[in-house]
């Protein structure tokens, strides 16, 4: 072989070297950079993560200050509960909830008329506790603020029938429609002789707000696990799976025939 042809293949594989020594160094910088970015969006996921956990129920709290001003006829210890029916009815239904639940939504559903029914006819109380479990897991303040007006219609003698309305036009869970005191006054409109100057200073004022920070706390004291929860008599009927609304009435019924 002669010297030139030698010399040509020695280039020829010093060149292949070389470029496999280009392609390393580029895959090398490559999976630096893919380790980089993935490092950097991890980092920036538990920066929003963080930035939604310190943010969560913040809106809840702006307004926790202040003396706790219950609303007018709430009884129970602390004053926490707002009644519904005549104290000597033999039944009695504590209910957990949150204006902002598609569960507490459900149960409304489901039972409201059997709850009004028994209610109306002397043979269940029902005893309203105002959670604000939404506002603490997504944010916002329309847990709050909705059981503040709806404490300020309970100051008018229109709680229930601005209870159902709620419900009845209750957002999507993730939407916090119900912090606009705007919404939750045009909502009133929907309930007679509700609307008035009175109301809407207690709804633009947050009244109530203290009160309901101050019922929130005692829910999560009760470790209840979520809302609704519905006991009759102490007893929690809604995890039980064979409730339903003509067995609660069977049972309020039997109850009150002593």
């Amino acid at each position: 072989m002669s010297e030139k042809n030698r010399e040509g293949k020695r280039t020829a594989r010093e060149r292949l070297a070389a470029e496999r020594d280009k392609h390393k160094a580029a895959e090398k910088r490559r999976r630096s950079l893919i380790v980089g970015a993935s490092v950097v969006c991890v980092l920036g996921l538990a920066a929003v993560i963080g930035v939604v956990a310190a943010n969560a129920g913040k809106d809840s709290g702006s307004d926790n200050e202040g003396p706790v001003t219950a609303p007018s006829g709430a009884q129970g210890k602390d004053s926490l509960a707002i009644p519904v029916g005549k104290e000597s009815a033999k039944s009695t239904l504590t209910i957990w909830e949150d204006f902002r639940c598609p569960a507490c939504k459900a149960f409304e559903a489901a039972y409201r008329p059997t709850i009004h029914e028994l209610t109306d006819a002397g043979q269940l109380r029902v005893e309203y506790h105002l959670a604000t479990l939404i506002d603490d897991n997504l944010g916002g303040s329309g847990s709050r603020n909705a059981a503040n007006a709806a404490a300020c219609a309970q100051d008018a003698g229109k709680f229930t029938a601005y209870h159902d309305v709620l419900y009845e036009n209750q957002p999507e869970e993730t939407d916090d429609a119900f912090a606009k005191n705007s919404k939750l006054i045009e909502l009133a409109g929907k309930v007679d002789g509700l609307d008035t100057p009175a109301f809407r200073t207690c709804v633009k004022d947050g009244t109530h707000n203290s009160w309901v920070v101050k019922s929130n706390k005692a829910f999560q004291a009760g470790n209840f696990g979520g809302t609704p929860t519905v006991l009759l008599d102490g007893k929690n009927i809604y995890q039980d799976r064979t409730m339903t609304p003509a067995k609660l009435k069977q049972m309020v019924q039997e109850a009150a025939k002593g």
